[in-house]
């Protein structure tokens, strides 16, 4: 083990709470300085988790040498000029997802990172379960074969944030949020399939968006609601690979089925997890014991713990324990589908990834 790594946290919302409730049970995390516009809630935060130093302007964090890194837990208009800022300032930087608001941004902030050496990783918890592990574990045995299609799909029954009981109406608002199920979810699901699939090239999108179950008027009114609640799609992959997408924050039905990848030796479903090959004319439906799975990770297998959760994983990283997983690159890549899912929506065709990279517009709030 390293020293303690030293993190300057942006942002004490909702997201930031529950950032913060993780990296107390990261040993090697110490959490030294908070920012956060609404100072008086900063200063309540600071005495309920121990954080020495509070600022209501995020760049006065960015000048305190023992801040190695910066957590950026803001809106999602937020995150290019934050973690930009804070790259630039010589800060490894970990952001919430969705990467940020618009494909264009979220690639300013790849950049950036990629020019001025710094690490950046994106929040994609579904990385860390047991199932996505265990998928990961038999996809590079070679015991899935040829990839070649994948379905991603997330479901609430209804689960809108702020009109069905929880979290605030930023999280509905286009000009906030920039987006909804695909944002608030669907960059989890994605991400996952992306990175089970080795994160091909995006070549083409087809998607449609919908805003079609009634909500309380008078939360409707409050909220400004304005975002999707169910996002569909279909990409074309590099290496003749396709996706399928379904992301719902409200639909009249009872779940969908869990998300899956098939090759041409077998295929692995997530939840619930299974696998399924042939043997000659016999087919094998197969069950596993994850649990006996995690707990050799951690204890046959070295850094395990590394591996934990998203936080666990970053501090290992930054004390130079593991090779930080590829979370930018794979968040970058879930934000070209899910605008080509706009876009497509928008001009009712499928739209090439190449049209999304060129039609991206900043949704990025100045500061």
């Amino acid at each position: 083990m390293g020293d303690k790594v030293r993190i300057g946290m942006v942002g004490v919302g909702q997201i930031g709470k529950h950032h913060l409730d993780v990296y107390r049970k990261v040993e090697d995390a110490e959490i030294v300085a908070i920012a956060d516009i609404n100072e008086a809630e900063a200063q309540r935060v600071s005495q309920v988790y121990g954080i020495p130093n509070v600022y209501s302007d995020f760049r006065k964090l960015l000048e305190r040498d023992d801040v190695v890194a910066v957590d950026v837990c803001l809106h999602n208009n937020l995150h290019r000029p934050v973690t930009v800022a804070a790259l630039e300032a010589g800060k490894d930087v970990y952001c919430e997802k969705p990467m940020a608001g618009a494909y264009c941004d979220a690639e300013a902030m790849y950049r950036t990172a990629q020019a001025t050496g710094r690490k950046l990783s994106i929040q994609l918890s579904t990385l860390f379960a047991n199932e996505t592990k265990a998928a990961k574990a038999l996809i590079d045995e070679g015991l899935l074969g040829k990839l070649y299609h994948a379905r991603s799909t997330g479901f609430r029954r209804r689960g809108r944030p702020y009109v069905d009981g929880y979290g605030s109406p930023a999280f509905v608002q286009k000009h906030v949020a920039a987006g909804g199920a695909m944002y608030d979810m669907g960059v989890y699901h994605i991400a996952n399939m992306l990175y089970l699939l080795g994160n091909p090239e995006v070549l083409c999108i087809s998607g449609k968006t919908y805003q079609e179950t009634a909500m309380d008027p008078v939360r409707k009114q409050l909220s400004g609601y304005d975002v999707e609640e169910l996002g569909l799609g279909f990409v074309k992959l590099q290496n003749e690979i396709t996706l399928d997408i379904i992301e719902s924050w409200a639909i009249h039905l009872d779940g969908f089925e869990g998300p899956y990848i098939v090759g041409s030796a077998g295929g692995v479903r997530l939840e619930p997890f299974g696998f399924y090959h042939s043997v000659g004319d016999l087919d094998l439906n197969s069950t596993a014991d994850l649990d006996g799975f995690d707990w050799r990770i951690h204890n046959v297998r070295e850094g395990g713990s590394a591996y934990d959760s998203p936080q666990h994983h970053w501090i290992a990283v930054l004390q130079g324990r593991v090779a930080l997983l590829p979370t930018a690159a794979l968040a970058l890549n879930t934000m070209l589908i899910s605008e080509g899912i706009y876009l497509s929506d928008k001009l009712g065709r499928e739209v090439t990834a190449e049209e999304v990279r060129t039609s991206s517009q900043s949704t990025a709030i100045k500061l």
